[in-house]
């Protein structure tokens, strides 16, 4: 059973997805515990679910690196084989990702390269482009820069605005990060991207 920490910053709702595939049998990987780097909302989520949350407030650290090096201790101590970013709206330091990769995964609300950062859906709109999309990627120690592990299309409507761009692609994310972390634990090799 593959063991997972899940990092957020607000909802949590592919946390929440990631948790309700958990309860279905068969399902190969389980939450063990869910940290954030604020007081965020989706850590009910965790709560409803009965699994152990952690806060790490970057504010309370003078450097990205001793906030990093905080994470990692909150993390250790679970000592999950994967760690899911999942809407945590933060870059993690080069200390994390030494730490935890390739066994640290994100999700990115566009078809990356496509799109990076944290504003991927208003930037795809800008940009007139009439697709985006959803990935998965293992992150490194750029910005989305990562192997991509699955990534998905959709199509950019007319009349799109930011929120209900936003609002398609959740549910291609919430899909691509369920199957990708059963595939994970399935056997799929993140060190060979």
């Amino acid at each position: 059973m593959l063991s997972l920490v899940v990092l957020i910053s607000g909802t949590g709702s592919n946390l929440r997805a990631l948790l309700e595939a958990t309860r279905e049998p068969g399902y190969p990987a389980r939450v063990i515990a869910v940290g954030a780097d604020r007081d965020a909302s989706g850590l009910e989520h965790a709560a409803e679910f009965g699994i152990p949350t952690f806060t790490v407030p970057f504010r309370e650290y003078a450097s990205r690196e001793q906030w990093g090096s905080a994470l990692l201790a909150a993390i250790g101590e679970y000592a999950p084989d994967l760690v899911v970013l999942s809407g945590l709206m933060r870059l993690v330091p080069d200390n994390v990702v030494s730490a935890l990769s390739p066994n640290l995964i994100n999700t990115h609300p566009a078809y990356l390269p496509e799109f990076p950062g944290a504003h991927g859906v208003r930037d795809a709109l800008a940009s007139g482009a009439s697709q985006t999309g959803a990935s998965i990627i293992v992150v490194d120690n750029g910005v989305d820069t990562g192997s991509i592990i699955v990534q998905e299309r959709v199509p950019i409507l007319a009349d799109d605005t930011e929120e209900s761009l936003h609002e398609r692609i959740k549910p291609v994310e919430r899909r691509l990060l369920v199957d990708t972390v059963r595939r994970i634990a399935d056997g799929l090799d993140l060190s060979a991207r």
